[in-house]
């Protein structure tokens, strides 16, 4: 097949011009894009985070649940073993948990970290929450902290020239790994 002169496009399967640039496909983040499970209202009927805890915790990626809150991998990471903090109960604002739902989170953060240190060597990590939609949040509607894990030199050129993220393993098997590690450092 020739290659079209420079402003020529591939008219047969729509390819567009060559670059030279290789390109990984993932068609799944067009879920996120398209803002699927988003929920903006208040009403837990459409919430993803509120659907969660009725499911198994492999099907849910749930690492581990307290009384009042419960530990899920990110569906969506921004790194290897991205998890997510979220109370059960529909709550939007930090401000509006209960303090021993603010007591739970915060020791579940803690048990997260130890998790991660010890299933994947963590040597720092990214911890918040986005409240509200303007302040990024994809379900602005039910609150969840992000404990992200950070190793050295883990930028690297993909995310940030290629706006792609390289997971070294399938989801199920980062949820088991951190999930096997959970117990060994509870209190």
């Amino acid at each position: 097949m020739a290659h079209p002169a420079p402003g020529e496009e591939f008219a047969q399967d729509g390819a567009g011009i060559p670059d030279g640039f290789a390109r990984l496909w993932m068609p799944h983040r067009m879920a996120y894009i398209k803002g699927e499970n988003r929920v903006s209202g208040p009403g837990e009927e459409e919430c993803p985070f509120c659907r969660i805890p009725s499911l198994g915790d492999g099907e849910s990626l749930i690492v581990a649940r307290g009384d009042l809150v419960y530990t899920v991998l990110n569906l969506y990471p921004y790194n290897a073993g991205h998890l997510m903090v979220c109370p059960y109960r529909h709550v939007a604002d930090y401000t509006g948990l209960h303090l021993t739902e603010t007591a739970e989170l915060a020791e579940h953060t803690k048990l997260a970290m130890s998790a991660l240190r010890k299933a994947s060597g963590a040597q720092g990590f990214n911890i918040g929450m986005n409240m509200g939609q303007v302040s990024g949040a994809g379900i602005a509607a039910h609150l969840h902290q992000h404990v992200v894990p950070r190793w050295g030199g883990d930028t690297n050129f993909m995310p940030v020239v290629g706006q792609t993220r390289v997971l070294p393993q399938l989801l199920r098997d980062t949820r088991d790994l951190v999930a096997a590690a959970w117990p060994a450092v509870r209190h």
